[in-house]
């Protein structure tokens, strides 16, 4: 049944509608009126029709709504059925009368037995009987060799169209024959691979990994497979209705195009990641491999592997892409496609080509993987290279030669594949092993690009002696290659960690000055712009040292070295700064350079600050002087005389014995400072809680009994509860309050090193560094982190080694630190390395020239962090020290609630971390 369905095969008339009455070379007259709507029966004997003409532009569907189709000469009718005029001229057909819509308009009566009118006529037939075929061929049910435009359109129909027709009825049926295949192949992708590997019992992948692997490695295929159904749903409709003459898709496909552009491009830029997730999975996993077997057992699949099926959608747009570049070049001019094929093939060019970096950023991802998974570090030593950061990437890699330091001959020389990563240079030496799988052993430690300098490039090539092989065997006879030097340091350590690496060519060799150059160049930018602490100037010029232009005689007039520094607030809640150097202590209003000098302690130890107690400590000289903030700030301010200071001293302590060292730091809600006094015999330490400022008949109150601590002490650090005591054996725990046990414990406890090589080894190394203090960490655990000068370490709650006894080198060797926030902040003399407290990730790096931390004896976590270094002044009035403020910075993000962590109680809470 096929009434009311044509006007001719390729277009379909709603009631009422017209036929177009313009007229065209090989279009029908106008003016006949309405035919039958009873198509007539055929007889048994009846040859089979020729192919019917296609549909003119007027009568498409619309392509995009601000698309439309410019007049043209071949809108007056179907002018796209070029014919054979021998065929037409000798064979004259029957008239056949096709069923039309009752209210068209169609040819005028003296031209209906024209031979051209005769073959549209008959054509009609010819689709009706090929309607079976297009149905089993849509459904899959053609033998292959059937799935072809030819063999669904008679011999007889195929005779009297031009060869150019056919051959572009049949590239166009390449459409909908591959859009129907890649839909069934993404529909075997879930009903043979996904779906089995989500159910299977016993589970193939581990059931936490399986919902993260599948969401990688299959990424949005659904979502794809939503607009292709939908796609080839429209196209298998506009075949049925137009064939054997289909008249355009291009309206089929841009719609859809616009609709799946955004998940291809998703697709795309991530299939790298998909296919290395396959990959690993694949060479791991025991059970994925026999899962991949027994699936490729299924008939659909056909010997194809996954890596096929995966790979299907990043293929399909450039294969669509041809064939419709094919279907233009072979469209006879007048047609409507040339308008809009171009248009359409431009949209999809310019799609295709911005996906380009997106797919080489996620190879670049998979390759940069591979190097980190294939990484073997040195035993024992933690290395954080931020591996899981997504901003993380191989910037380049390749082999490079370094000679031995200790072998000559033959084996002089160790081949290295060298790996810049964005954020770390990485010499290894590579091993395959079975399976072809890669390892690479970390030779040096892995360089910061922080820390990472360029030496020379321009060397003279050397020549490399190795082995000839001759015929396919190695003989005996030596052959030389020349190779390529160029020099590489760490700013850290320029002699320690120098590096001569050979390049194959001298074009090798640029190639790395280049990656070097613009990766060191890249990092800078992005740190600058990502700073954990921003530094910001409080003074450069005030405070000056002897200098090679200072005259003979004008030293004496400078200031000397800063060595302390403190904020506070005084005298009507104004800023001061209190500055401690050579000649003494100055002070002034924050922001002003006009510095008076109030003390006349030079190099004081200490500077310490009790702003709730207005109170300034002084460490000098063996001795503990307190004196008053505010009259301290009307000295300053010429309000009130020097002599008015002498009323508020008060001596804590020295006389009958040396202050070695002091710090202050809250203990149960107490402001407390503690002090070490040697005496001839021993060295005790002892805790004064701060009560009243000036008020009273002293100031300070005894918290606890004395501490009788080892000889070696040199500083002190307060915890919540109690107080570590830095010594060279380790850090003592001790509580002044418990007067039955004293000494907790040493930490960390390396009791089990005995029967356990990595804390033995630890425990050597630790032997040899300086115990700098303690940091407790964010973890749910409690655990804590136990710096010394060149290293640090984890130790749980208990004081015991944790992380497997591993260790973190520091890039410098530190001479003090300060806890602030989840940072640590490492100064040395020419750097501040700011790292992970929780995991030891080194976030930054502060360059400088004789760095001086200044008020790491405050105990407020808040407090402004100080810090001095030589400055940028050199002139006849001397050096200058630049004062920097390390202001804490935070990242934008929206407001959350933060995320209260409950310590553990143990052993260690009660030693107060």
């Amino acid at each position: 049944m096929h009434t009311n369905r044509r006007l001719h095969p390729s277009i379909a008339i709603p009631p009422g509608a017209s036929h177009p009455t313009g007229l065209h070379p090989n279009a029908r007259p106008d003016g006949l009126g309405p035919r039958s709507q009873a198509r007539r029966p055929r007889s048994a004997c009846e040859p089979p029709q020729a192919v019917p003409e296609p549909e003119s532009a007027s009568q498409r569907t619309t392509l995009h709504p601000n698309l439309r189709h410019h007049p043209s000469h071949s809108d007056g009718g179907h002018g796209y059925l070029p014919r054979r005029t021998d065929y037409v001229a000798s064979a004259p057909l029957t008239p056949v009368t096709p069923n039309f819509a009752s209210s068209a308009d169609f040819l005028p009566e003296d031209d209906w037995n024209t031979p051209v009118n005769q073959l549209t006529r008959e054509l009609s037939n010819v689709s009706l009987q090929s309607e079976e075929g297009l149905r089993r061929f849509q459904a899959g049910q053609l033998a292959e060799k059937d799935e072809e435009w030819h063999r669904l359109v008679p011999p007889e129909a195929q005779e009297v169209l031009d060869k150019t027709v056919i051959e572009r009825q049949s590239v166009l049926f390449q459409v909908f024959k591959s859009e129907r295949d890649y839909v069934e192949d993404l529909k075997l992708v879930t009903e043979v691979f996904i779906d089995p590997l989500k159910f299977a019992n016993p589970p193939v992948i581990a059931p936490d990994r399986l919902r993260p692997f599948v969401q990688e490695a299959f990424w949005n295929l659904d979502r794809i497979l939503v607009h292709h159904e939908r796609m080839l749903a429209a196209l298998f409709e506009r075949q049925l209705d137009q064939h054997p003459l289909i008249q355009s898709v291009t309206d089929i496909i841009l719609k859809t195009f616009f609709q799946f552009q955004e998940e291809y491009e998703s697709y795309i830029k991530h299939y790298p990641i998909a296919e290395e997730r396959h990959r690993i999975e694949l060479s791991r996993n025991e059970s994925y491999q026999a899962f991949m077997q027994k699936c490729s057992q299924d008939p659909r699949v056909r010997k194809r592997d996954m890596i096929t099926f995966l790979f299907r959608p990043v293929t399909r747009l450039p294969h669509l892409n041809l064939i419709l570049e094919h279907i233009q070049g072979i469209t006879e001019p007048g047609h409507p496609d040339l308008e809009d094929l171009p248009l359409l093939l431009s949209i999809m060019s310019d799609f295709l080509k911005s996906t380009q970096p997106g797919i080489a950023a996620a190879e670049n991802r998979v390759k940069y993987w591979n190097v980190c998974e294939s990484l073997v570090m040195p035993k024992g030593e933690i290395i954080d290279l931020d591996w899981y950061n997504e901003s993380r990437s191989l910037v380049y890699s390749g082999p490079l030669a370094r000679r031995s330091k200790f072998e000559m001959g033959w084996h002089s020389w160790n081949d290295l594949f060298v790996a810049l990563l964005d954020n770390y240079l990485l010499l290894t030496k590579e091993e395959r092993g079975t399976g072809g799988i890669i390892k690479r052993y970390v030779t040096s430690r892995p360089i910061p690009l922080e820390y990472l300098k360029l030496g020379s490039f321009e060397g003279q090539p050397e020549n490399r002696r190795e082995l000839s092989e001759e015929a396919g065997t190695y003989s005996l006879r030596a052959q030389y290659k020349p190779i390529y030097p160029f020099t590489i340091y760490h700013s850290a350590e320029k002699l320690a960690r120098r590096y001569t690496l050979y390049a194959p060519t001298e074009s090798a060799r640029q190639k790395w000055q280049d990656v070097l150059v613009d990766a060191k160049g890249i990092d800078n930018v992005r740190r600058d712009a990502n700073k954990w602490f921003a530094p910001q100037l409080v003074d450069d010029g005030t405070f000056r040292s002897p200098g090679a232009h200072t005259p003979r005689g004008f030293g004496s007039k400078a200031s000397g070295k800063v060595v302390n520094a403190v904020s506070f607030t005084a005298a009507g809640r104004k800023r001061f700064m209190a500055i401690g150097c050579a000649t003494g202590i100055y002070v002034s209003l924050r922001g002003n350079i006009n510095f008076r000098k109030i003390l006349s302690y030079g190099n004081p130890s200490s500077i310490i600050v009790l702003q709730e107690f207005n109170m300034l400590t002084v460490h000098h000289e063996g001795y503990l002087f307190v004196y008053s903030l505010d009259i301290l700030a009307r000295v300053a301010m010429y309000q009130a005389p020097p002599s008015s200071l002498d009323a508020s001293l008060e001596k804590i302590a020295g006389g009958d014995g040396t202050v070695l060292f002091c710090s202050a730091g809250r203990i149960e809600h107490r402001t407390i400072i503690v002090y070490a006094l040697k005496s001839s015999l021993r060295v005790t330490v002892y805790a004064l809680e701060a009560c009243g400022g000036f008020q009273g008949p002293a100031s300070f109150r005894p918290f606890g009994e004395a501490l009788y601590v080892p000889k070696d002490a040199y500083s002190v650090t307060l915890l919540a509860k109690t107080i570590a005591i830095n010594t060279e054996k380790g850090i003592v725990i001790a509580d002044p309050t418990n007067t039955t046990q004293q000494t907790v414990a040493v930490a960390p406890d390396f009791s089990g090193a005995t029967s356990n090589t990595e804390m033995a080894s630890l425990k050597t190394r630790c032997e040899q560094a300086k115990p700098l203090g303690l940091v407790r960490t964010e973890s749910e655990s409690g655990e804590i982190l136990v710096i010394y000068d060149t290293l640090g370490c984890y130790i749980t709650k208990h004081g015991i080694p944790s992380w497997n006894s591993g260790f973190i080198r520091w890039e410098t060797k530190a001479m003090s630190f300060a806890h602030r926030g989840s940072h640590v902040l490492l100064f040395s003399s020419e750097f501040i390395e700011i790292r992970s407290v929780s995991t030891g990730r080194l976030d930054q790096v502060i360059e400088g020239n004789d760095i001086r931390p200044l008020n790491l004896k405050c105990y407020a976590a808040d407090d402004p962090l100080l810090v001095a270094m030589r400055g940028t002044k050199d002139d006849k009035d001397g050096v200058s020290d630049k004062i920097i403020e390390l202001i804490q910075t935070s990242e934008f993000r929206s407001t959350q609630t933060p995320i209260t962590i409950t310590p553990t109680q143990g052993t260690w809470d009660e030693w107060g971390m």
